[in-house]
């Protein structure tokens, strides 16, 4: 069968084009420069279509490039295809053959054996492709070989049929260098795609991207095309997710911004705002797994009618996720542009997406800074520091709809030449020091007029978050202005500790004047530079120096390294106090609150600590020195894991940690609850709302005189006879939340409202509860114990625990509700020298500092 059809645009079909097939050849006067022409046959088996008088008439079929015609004009007439000569000539013949195999044979044999034959066979003047198809009760293979190519195959077409090519819309990756990669779903093309670099630069943009076409009979109804979107939608999410699982698990390369694409060819009827709805809702389901996968975009094509009787409109539906934190939406028609008669994105409805008024065939994009910089705090375990303005915008919610557009204002501190802060609004990432600072204005339902804090977050991208003497006064200045305004400071720990350079203008001059030389493990006398290499760094006044001679040669002895570069040495260790004192002085002064993502090291554990109220994220871990450091002291391999020092398993057993959550998205949400019970600054009374229980009403739950939970006399409980019930407690339905909660068990602490008004919380435990001591791995002798600790009484964890929560609720300026049930202090005499004293006088001091501010 021969045939003639035009390319659709997505193909560059400058103008839309007749197509037409036929089991004659057709007249070829009438071809337009787009158009293809070929024919179709097929055979039991390859050796039949090899002979040589069987493939010398399949080619005879063909006729030379078509003659001169309205559309192809002689030379110098212009037209609309007078583009370049070479296109005239480009072979527009296609040669399709089907071959039925045993299937013995894997798709790489099948590949070099056709490959041997086209090149053995064809001429110059030969079809523009062979395409092999082969099926025994299988799903046909393709194979295609191109005339640009030298016949050699088209690797990114194996197994997709070149008609239907243009679907897949692989034109849009030609910012990439692609490798298709092999599927076990035949539905499914996969893609690795390497950025395009110039030459000698090394690649750090890696992407996998999974294309299907899903293939349909129109549907009539809403009803009908609703539950096929949605079946199959997910169906074929789920299936690419597990394709691209395999290969995720199976490259030799870090990939980042993978993207699928599923295009819809069947026309539905519905309201896109309904499948926007569907498609969200899918998405969250399953935003776990697809951020395990790094699939930050995804796009869908959908043909849509508005009525069973409408015109049907292609539809784009675009998703991103880059921060892993806010999944964004962006709905696009595709419109053919009357002046130019390309055909472009336009917006659908309200919101007009970054890709309004571009062309349908735009790239996509390769990575850039921003992205690469999040990427590499990703990998690390920790968000991007410039992410968290937008993960507070999400939480900043009000329940009144629809929500202001100013729920939050921020603007970024930067410290002058002077040193002093400046507010300036600049893009992200353009910080040239590893702290960022902003100014932030919430409207929360507390405070539906705003209220303001200081954020400051380490950015663990520039020299992995460590603290050098420019990101201690911007610490320092940040911290100073929210006491100076009275109100809270947030710390975002993602650092490294204390930073320690080398200065590398010296690292490769010096020398080492030994002992013994022929003994290097005597030991040696100094280090010294040569007069040569003296004389270059002298002018730099980053070494002194001393003249000396030894064996008739001159040297300069180095007795000090300054370096060139500030922050280097001792004057970060300075900074450093500098900042520990500042955080000292926020507790006292402010309300002071600190998430702990990826890691807090060294002086960023120690403000850590010094602020007191610390929100720890599960795979973080809080430590003054690092495992390889610990180990090399002890002389043995004791640690395995800096988890093992500073996990949640540690810190919030002890006391150090007062709640953990899983990511930081979570973290920030949790920042959030505890400002809600906390005044928006120290002149401010607490923030009361509308109480959602009756002042009035009767507290259900009642407590007996066998052991229970104190927590369901705080916060209430199901009603265990009645399901479905609720046994209210003390404080206000949902309000309470506990801190400090594996550690020292025998006290419950927290803050909650009472008809509408927070308050700080301390209860007593009337239980027995076991305390878990792990075994010191340091110490072979050690051993893990488990102790029991009778309830209603004080042990000396217990009665800092109560004096940590008091201090904290009086700087915070919360009432104080103690349901006090002790017996006392524990006995023996340990607990009477640990932290009674210690809980009388932070007691006293509650209410002595109370006074004052109140009149405040």
């Amino acid at each position: 069968m021969q045939l003639c059809h035009s390319l659709p645009s997505s193909e560059n079909s400058p103008n839309p084009l007749r197509a037409g097939g036929h089991d004659v050849l057709l007249d070829n006067s009438f071809t337009p420069p787009c158009q293809r022409m070929g024919g179709m046959v097929s055979f039991r088996t390859f050796e039949d279509f090899v002979r040589w008088v069987i493939f010398d008439e399949v080619m005879g079929c063909f006729c030379d490039s078509p003659p001169q015609s309205p559309t192809f004009p002689e030379a110098g007439h212009a037209s609309l295809y007078d583009e370049d000569k070479s296109a005239r000539e480009e072979p527009i013949h296609i040669l399709n053959v089907a071959i039925k195999t045993d299937g013995d044979v894997d798709d790489d044999g099948l590949a070099a054996m056709f490959r041997e034959f086209t090149q053995s066979k064809v001429s110059p003047s030969a079809p523009l492709g062979c395409a092999g198809q082969l099926g025994e009760r299988e799903f046909p293979k393709f194979f295609t070989f191109r005339a640009r190519d030298k016949f050699e195959e088209d690797r990114i077409y194996r197994h997709l049929e070149p008609a239907l090519a243009f679907q897949l819309e692989l034109n849009r990756m030609r910012n990439f260098d692609l490798t298709a990669i092999p599927c076990a779903n035949h539905k499914m093309h996969l893609y690795l795609g390497a950025a395009k670099v110039e030459v000698g630069t090394e690649v750090t943009d890696y992407r996998f991207f999974v294309r299907a076409i899903i293939r349909h009979s129109d549907l009539v109804t809403k009803e009908a095309s609703f539950e096929y979107l949605q079946n199959e939608g997910e169906r074929l999410l789920l299936e690419a997710m597990d394709e691209l699982e395999v290969a995720f698990n199976n490259t030799n390369v870090r990939t980042d911004c993978n993207h699928i694409f599923l295009n819809f060819v069947p026309t539905v009827i519905m309201d896109p705002s309904k499948i926007e709805e569907s498609v969200r809702s899918m998405v969250m389901r399953y935003g776990s797994r697809l951020w395990k996968l790094r699939v930050l975009q995804a796009e869908l094509k959908i043909n849509i009618r508005l009525t069973p009787t409408g015109k049907a409109i292609p539809i784009r539906l675009f998703l991103t996720n880059e921060s892993g934190y806010y999944l964004d939406i962006s709905l696009y028609k595709e419109v053919t542009d009357s002046r130019t008669g390309q055909i472009m994105f336009q917006a659908y409805g309200d919101k007009q997406g970054p890709l309004h008024g571009m062309l349908i065939n735009t790239p996509y994009v390769t990575k850039d800074l921003l992205q690469s910089k999040r990427f590499q705090a990703q990998t690390l375990g920790t968000s991007y520091v410039y992410d968290i303005p937008e993960m507070f915008r999400q939480h900043a919610v009000l329940p009144p709809a629809p929500l202001p557009s100013d729920i939050l204002t921020y603007t970024e501190l930067v410290l002058d030449d002077q040193g002093q802060l400046v507010h300036m609004n600049r893009l992200p990432g353009g910080n040239e020091i590893g702290m960022v600072a902003w100014k932030m204005t919430l409207k929360t339902p507390e405070y539906p007029e705003g209220r303001d804090i200081i954020v400051i977050g380490n950015d663990i991208t520039y020299k992995i978050g460590s603290f050098g003497p420019q990101e201690d006064v911007l610490f320092l200045r940040a911290s100073e202005l929210a006491r100076a305004q009275g109100i809270p400071r947030i710390y975002v720990a993602a650092n490294s500790g204390a930073r320690i350079g080398l200065a590398e203008e010296i690292r490769h001059m010096f020398h080492v004047a030994w002992e013994d030389p022929d003994n290097p493990y005597k030991g040696y006398k100094y280090l010294y530079l040569t007069p040569q290499d003296y004389k270059k760094v002298s002018a730099l006044n980053s070494v002194h120096c001393e003249h000396v001679e030894e064996n008739g040669e001159s040297r300069y002895k180095i007795t000090d390294i300054i370096g060139k570069e500030d922050g280097l040495g001792v004057e970060n260790l300075r900074a450093s106090g500098m900042i520990a004192g500042e955080s000292s002085l926020a507790y006292d002064s402010v309300i002071t609150i600190s998430l702990v993502t990826c890691r807090a090291i060294g002086i960023g554990a120690y403000i850590v600590r010094l602020g007191q109220r610390t929100i720890q994220v599960e795979n973080s871990h809080i430590i003054l020195t690092g495992c390889g450091a610990l180990n090399k002291v002890l002389g043995r391999e004791v640690y395995t894991s800096n988890n093992q020092l500073g996990g949640i398993q540690i810190m919030h057993n002890n006391g150090v940690t007062h709640g953990t959550v899983c990511d930081d998205f979570e973290g920030v949400y949790t920042i959030l609850q505890w400002l809600s019970y906390m005044p928006k600054n120290i002149h401010s009374p607490v923030p009361i709302l509308k109480a959602k229980d009756p002042i009035d009403r009767t507290i259900d739950f009642v407590p007996t005189k066998a052991p229970y939970d104190p927590r369901w006399m705080l916060a209430g409980r199901p009603n265990p006879s009645k399901k479905g019930q609720w046994l209210s407690g003390f404080f206000d339905h949902g309000s309470f939340m506990e801190i400090m909660q594996p550690w020292a068990q025998t006290v419950v602490v927290g803050r909650a409202r009472l008809g509408g008004i927070p308050v700080g919380v301390v209860a007593v435990e009337t239980r027995t509860v076991e305390l878990s001591i792990p075994a010191d791995p340091a110490n072979l002798d050690s051993e893990a114990k488990i102790i029991q600790q009778a309830g209603q009484v004080w042990f000396p964890d217990s009665a800092f625990k109560t004096a940590q929560a008091i201090k904290d609720f009086n700087r915070e300026g919360l009432p104080l509700m103690v349901f006090a049930n002790w017996r006392g202090f524990s006995g023996g005499m340990k607990g009477k020298q640990h932290f009674g004293a210690v809980l009388g006088l932070v007691w006293a001091l509650a209410w002595l500092l109370r006074a004052p501010q109140s009149a405040a």
